[in-house]
């Protein structure tokens, strides 16, 4: 008893390891997301045929919109995944919370990328358990 209560206080135990490592490459995945979304939101606000025609959808803004919504999270979420690199405390919490915004917007995006917006929730997802799972991935 008193093993498996100093090992899970030093973080030496395997799950937390996992979930370390989790974090940095949440980290990653956060910048990538967010260039690809800032991507994303500049072939929206120009009004590229990267995107499918919606016609009766029920939330529906003009692509210019939505760009702007992309290209200003794609900053967000690039800047926090920098943060988490960095072993920033504060970019861990605005990480789940943009991470968390990221699935809503991609289901309300769905319709114009289904492939991208599905991948897209399901690495937020990722990173969400990623960065609740650890208490910290930095060494005092």
């Amino acid at each position: 008893m008193s093993q498996h209560t100093a090992r899970s206080e030093s973080g030496a135990g395997p799950d937390n390891g996992w979930a370390a490592g989790g974090t940095l490459f949440a980290g990653v995945l956060m910048m990538v997301i967010g260039i690809i979304s800032i991507l994303e939101g500049i072939a929206g606000i120009v009004e590229d045929e990267v995107y499918f025609r919606v016609g009766g959808y029920v939330f529906s803004w003009n692509l210019t919109a939505w760009g702007w919504v992309h290209l200003v999270l794609g900053v967000l979420v690039a800047v926090t995944g920098w943060g988490i690199l960095r072993g920033m405390e504060w970019s861990r919490y605005l990480g789940v919370a943009l991470a968390s915004l990221n699935i809503i917007v991609q289901f309300l995006f769905l319709p114009y990328q289904p492939i991208w917006a599905f991948f897209s929730m399901a690495v937020s997802v990722f990173v969400i358990w990623a960065l609740v799972s650890t208490e910290s991935h930095r060494t005092a």
